[in-house]
């Protein structure tokens, strides 16, 4: 009884207000239509200014645009924006509501309490909420760079109600342990920069996306990824045929050959070829003359990283180092270019890249060399073999057979069936890859 009490004095309170100012039915309507879109433009502010893209508002404020910065200025402050936008958007409903009970009884009677609360809540969700907001979800720069100038302008005249309203709020806020005032940056980390990267298929070039993209991948690779193996090393032994040691240095594509005794474990300089020909030349090439004109070797462990290690050859001026393991026996060698080749694709360099080591066959299938770096044919072909373990596709079907295959054999590896068709010194030497099994069909015991 006592809430039915208050609301009839209300009504008739606000009623008779009404009649004192002798308004017409029209100028009603037309004041709740109005009201209604006040409510919409604060909905749409604020949808349109909480959804913008941060780092494109950054990336305008720092090019002087002034909406941008005035939009990055009101999001410093998000307590003070919305309190803006609530309090407004409030006012305007609730008022618009009020106007409405008063229409409704005016034109229906008995029934002008009730109307409203049906047709007044549909009509203000569709064109005061629901359409403004997704329209400011699907423009959000558009939106927010429109409605930041009147909402500063309304911000200053409602300053003091807003102040006071959020020191009520923030308090609240505090007794959890919330701290609005506090402005935290929103920061991306390396695999939500690859994300934004991808995204940007179509807005950026190929060339500039897979560049990126190597990028962050840099720091999280080691020049054991990327060198080259022992067993492909090109080398010198002092020891060996000369007729053969004159042949590899007037045949070799390779500006620099280590120089070993009987085992490249037994290492003695470094040879530049160059260096060895002008001897050749002049006819004064010998196995002294060539431990002469060796070069001191670089030797760096295994496990370093391709950014530490890229700028160690920039400070110390080197190009080629061997690559060495905690025992201190050498598993291969590295150059700057391998390690540039890593940030700007492939180049033309003396040692063969995974394009070369992968011919597609029938549709769908590709014979693979089985010393292709895993990485980098996971690069190529967008599969995802695992690189935690073994750097090329032959260690990792070795370590999966847990044995050296014999001759030709079938298995699954991540669902893509495989046959081993070549095998030398131990090693797959060459893979037929067949088209990825749906998981449904891989056999339990893969």
């Amino acid at each position: 009884m006592l809430g039915s009490f208050d609301s009839n004095v209300w009504l008739f309170s606000l009623k008779k207000g009404i009649a004192l100012t002798h308004l017409h039915s029209s100028v009603l309507i037309l004041s709740v239509l109005l009201l209604t879109l006040i409510s919409g433009f604060f909905s749409a502010s604020e949808t349109g200014i909480m959804s913008i893209n941060r780092y494109r508002l950054r990336h305008l404020a720092r090019h002087q645009q002034p909406s941008a910065i005035q939009v990055g200025k009101l999001l410093q402050r998000p307590d003070r924006f919305l309190g803006v936008v609530l309090i407004s958007n409030t006012f305007a409903n609730v008022l618009a509501s009020a106007i409405a009970t008063v229409l409704f009884d005016r034109l229906f009677g008995g029934f002008g309490v009730f109307a409203p609360a049906i047709l007044l809540t549909l009509f203000l969700f569709i064109f005061a909420e629901m359409t403004p907001k997704t329209l400011a979800a699907v423009y959000s720069q558009r939106v927010a760079f429109f409605t930041v100038w009147p909402l500063k302008f309304i911000s200053f005249f409602l300053y003091p109600i807003v102040w006071v309203a959020n020191g009520v709020s923030n308090s609240l806020l505090r007794l959890f342990g919330v701290r609005v005032g506090k402005h935290i940056v929103d920061r991306l980390n390396a695999e939500e920069l690859r994300t934004v990267v991808l995204e940007s298929t179509g807005r950026i070039s190929d060339l500039h996306q897979d560049m990126l993209l190597r990028i962050l991948d840099f720091q999280n690779i080691t020049v054991d990824d990327v060198m080259v193996p022992r067993s492909e090393v090109a080398g010198i032994d002092i020891n060996g045929e000369w007729e053969s040691v004159l042949q590899l240095i007037s045949t070799t594509s390779f500006t620099r050959l280590p120089l070993y005794e009987d085992d490249i474990d037994n290492l003695r300089g470094l040879v530049h070829v160059k260096d060895a020909v002008r001897l050749m030349i002049d006819n004064k090439l010998n196995r002294q003359s060539l431990r002469n004109i060796a070069r001191d070797v670089y030797f760096i462990p295994e496990n370093t990283g391709l950014h530490t290690q890229l700028m160690n050859f920039r400070k110390i001026q080197n190009h080629l180092a061997m690559v060495v393991d905690e025992y201190g026996d050498v598993q291969g060698l590295v150059t700057i270019e391998d390690l540039v080749e890593e940030l700007l694709g492939e180049l033309a360099t003396e040692t063969p890249t995974a394009s070369h080591l992968v011919t597609p066959v029938e549709e769908g299938c590709f014979l693979v060399d089985g010393s292709v770096n895993l990485r980098e044919l996971n690069r190529l072909m967008q599969w995802h073999f695992p690189t935690d373990g073994p750097k090329t596709l032959s260690g990792l079907i070795i370590e999966y057979l847990e044995l050296i295959p014999e001759g030709p054999t079938c298995l699954v590896l991540d669902r893509y069936p495989m046959e081993i068709l070549e095998l030398q010194d131990n090693l797959v030497k060459l893979v037929k890859i067949f088209p990825r099994r749906p998981e449904r069909e891989v056999d339990g015991h893969e």
